[in-house]
């Protein structure tokens, strides 16, 4: 065979490697994660005794969780109604002079908020399962009317991100190095350094769930994740050599919400 037919031969292989690096190939034996949430994560309510003290309460106590001053959008949690505490229940968002309050939205852990002025959209976080190793949150999307009342145009129950995201996610798992996939790109390798757990749980290994949660400080919120690790000894998930995966997520006007492409945080 000719040099110069050789070289082209040598540089279609380089190409077709390159095509390929990264993405899951057919022979491949994946398997999809499982999810901690059996069901759907019931909403928050204030309970009856902290409503009437709400519905009494002269002056509310807080502290500030958003202050955007140049469109006027302030968001605060109410810790105190008068004396009482409000037990980790009450979002007061503010936009020019009109306050509207939300008794059954959580303020525990420190919710994150943030105004898009572009699209009218105020996206907060609150605390729907909180522990050890155990971060969930809901994510609202908040609007405002046009005498600037606020109100709940969606809340995103984390139970249905979970479900959207096991239909996308697959491993592998060969000795003791993980992969992970969304659909047939390679998210992640990493190799397992935990040795005094009795090796991989054999019926299902992976798991996602316990954390998932949300940065809203950009245009449009990301829900960020990370796979838990069960071992044939333990009784909780493990995440010591996990990685951290991010995907935007948007909604449409119709409320349904959109996971868009997954990839490694602080890649």
């Amino acid at each position: 065979m000719k040099r110069k037919n050789l070289i082209s031969l040598a540089i279609a292989f380089l190409t077709i490697g390159l095509m390929t690096a990264g993405c899951k190939t057919a022979s491949m034996n994946t398997k999809q994660m499982a999810g901690t949430m059996e069901e759907s994560v019931p909403s928050d309510t204030m309970p009856v005794h902290l409503q009437q003290a709400l519905a009494k309460a002269i002056k509310y106590h807080g502290h500030e969780l958003m202050n955007d001053t140049v469109n006027e959008v302030y968001v605060s949690s109410i810790d105190e109604m008068d004396e009482t505490s409000t037990e980790g229940y009450g979002i007061q968002v503010t936009k020019g002079a009109i306050s509207t309050t939300f008794p059954n939205i959580r303020n525990t852990r420190e919710p994150q908020a943030n105004y898009n002025a572009k699209t009218g959209d105020l996206w907060l976080t609150s605390s729907a399962m909180e522990g050890t190793g155990v971060r969930v949150e809901w994510l609202y999307q908040i609007r405002f009317g046009e005498n600037e009342i606020a109100y709940v145009k969606k809340e995103v129950n984390p139970y249905d991100v979970q479900q959207e995201l096991l239909q996308r996610l697959s491993y592998t798992i060969e000795g003791e190095t993980i992969s992970l996939y969304d659909g047939d790109k390679l998210l992640a390798t990493v190799t397992n350094t935990v040795k005094d757990m009795g090796g991989f749980d054999d019926e299902q290994p992976l798991w996602i769930g316990e954390q998932l949660y949300y940065d809203v400080s950009g245009d449009e919120p990301e829900v960020i994740f990370t796979p838990g690790v069960k071992y044939a000894t333990g009784l909780v998930l493990t995440y010591d050599d996990m990685p951290e995966l991010s995907a935007p997520i948007t909604m449409d006007e119709n409320g349904a919400f959109a996971i868009h492409e997954v990839s490694k945080l602080h890649q």
